[in-house]
Parts: C-alpha cells; sequence; structure tokens
C-alpha cells in the first residue's frame, strides 16, 4: 500500500520543521512529503502498519465521500482503479 497524502492533525509544529515550510497543504501532499514530514525512512521498511511507531485510526468521514480513481505517476496499469480518496481535503498532490 502507498498511503500518498494525509490531512495532519498532530505533530505539526514538527512537521513543519521537517519539511522545512508553514504551508500546511504542502505538509504531506505526496508520498515523499509525507514521508519526510513524518520523519520515515528506510529503517521504517518492513514495519507492521498496525504497530508503534504507526497508529491508525478510523475516519469519522462518511464512506460515500470516498472517491475512486485511476493510478497515477505510473506507466503500466493505469487503467485501474486502485486510488482512494477523499475528493475535498486541499492535501492530494493530485486532485480526484
Amino acid at each position: 500500500m502507498l498511503i500518498r497524502a494525509i490531512q495532519p492533525q498532530f505533530g505539526i509544529a514538527a512537521m513543519r520543521v521537517n519539511r522545512g515550510t508553514d504551508d500546511g497543504r504542502l505538509l504531506c501532499s505526496g508520498p515523499g512529503k509525507l514521508c519526510q514530514a513524518l520523519g520515515i525512512d528506510g529503517l521504517h521498511n518492513g514495519l507492521s502498519l498496525t504497530a508503534p511507531p504507526f497508529e491508525f485510526a478510523r475516519s469519522e468521514t462518511d464512506e460515500a465521500a470516498i472517491l475512486i480513481g485511476r493510478r497515477i505517476g505510473i506507466t503500466k496499469g493505469v487503467e485501474a482503479e486502485w486510488r482512494f480518496g477523499l475528493g475535498g481535503p486541499p492535501y492530494l498532490s493530485r486532485k480526484f
């Protein structure tokens, strides 16, 4: 699974330092930016996403608000609708 973007809610001050920007929209709006903001590097490879240092929480978002689209940034399998996200928040690097 590739998490392309998140809407930061906690630790924003540290993310701003890690990313060198005060623009909240640019903190985690792409996989590289997200990893830089959260301090994720190669040492995290192979770690479970359901155990510390990671923590995921269920969103209060209505499932109907989740959009499905075609994958981006690839040359093979572009027709596969394996991209999921919310359409409204400005935290995606590319809109649906």
